[in-house]
């Protein structure tokens, strides 16, 4: 039976030799992002890169009509959406777009594991952008870009595990394989899309009830609540009275004990960020 080191050695073998490549961002994607990133973009040059390329043009004025960013104007060109979203939110529709596109089953096998993945990544994104709202340093954009990139390191150790009959008839051994490596290759995966720091932290700490950078609230500390509420991955593994012990939820302001979903107002914006990613 293959140990979970040499599983993580082949893995990022078969990355390093291309046999198992790493998600990549497309080119039209990168040009935005780049471009959302520069200060001196303007919205207008900014929608000349967009409409290079349909599917993200579509996808940008369902958004900006939609219930949670919706305003009493329909809007009907691709620059007054980027105005009404603000540039953080095209740069997540994006991310979004793109690992919609990777999140794309190979194999009947993979099917179950990936809409599964696809799901929990949208309730905690959904769940980061609500907490984010309750804490002004942090943006609740980059909170749901957050939520929706945690678990991006899944992907290519379920691509690797198919050649494992061992591991694909093994749920557990899948599960916790997943668990401890997914950080691992999250991490690498952020580093390739040239995330920022604050970001490319989120998938290798968010699992780890110790975790403290310090005395604010950061994104891994909301993603972390996020999945202990939506009792997703590693989460599932994990005992409601050893919440109390991470400092995420002070840091947050929340008492464990208490479900974010109860918190006023909460549960209603989570249900409109759920529709958003699945319109």
């Amino acid at each position: 039976m293959i140990t979970d080191e040499d599983f993580l050695t082949q893995l990022q073998a078969a990355i390093q030799d291309n046999s198992v490549v790493l998600p990549t961002l497309p080119e039209v994607a990168l040009r935005v992002r780049d471009a959302v990133e520069q200060d001196d973009s303007t919205a207008q040059e900014i929608a000349e890169l967009v409409a290079t390329d349909a599917a993200l043009s579509v996808r940008l004025l369902q958004v900006a009509n939609s219930p949670l960013y919706g305003g009493r104007v329909v809007i009907d060109s691709i620059q007054m959406a980027i105005t009404r979203l603000g540039t953080r939110m095209v740069k997540t529709l994006v991310v979004n777009l793109a690992m919609k596109q990777i999140f794309q089953p190979t194999t009947p096998a993979l099917e179950q594991r990936l809409r599964q993945l696809w799901e929990e990544s949208i309730q905690v994104a959904a769940i980061s952008r609500a907490l984010a709202h309750q804490i002004p340093h942090l943006d609740a954009e980059q909170a749901m870009l957050a939520g929706l990139i945690h678990s991006i390191g899944s992907l290519p150790i379920l691509i690797m595990a198919e050649n494992f009959q061992e591991l694909i008839g093994d749920e557990e051994r899948l599960d916790s394989l997943l668990v401890k490596l997914s950080p691992i290759i999250g991490h690498q995966i952020l580093e390739t899309w040239n995330f920022p720091d604050t970001l490319i932290s989120v998938p290798a700490h968010y699992t780890d009830l110790t975790y403290d950078s310090g005395e604010n609230a950061d994104y891994v500390d909301l993603v972390q609540v996020a999945t202990l509420e939506c009792n997703t991955g590693a989460a599932k593994t994990t005992e409601p009275a050893e919440w109390a012990q991470a400092p995420a939820f002070t840091k947050i302001g929340l008492d464990p004990e208490v479900s974010v979903i109860e918190i006023e107002g909460v549960a209603a914006q989570v249900a409109e960020v759920e529709q958003m990613f699945e319109i």
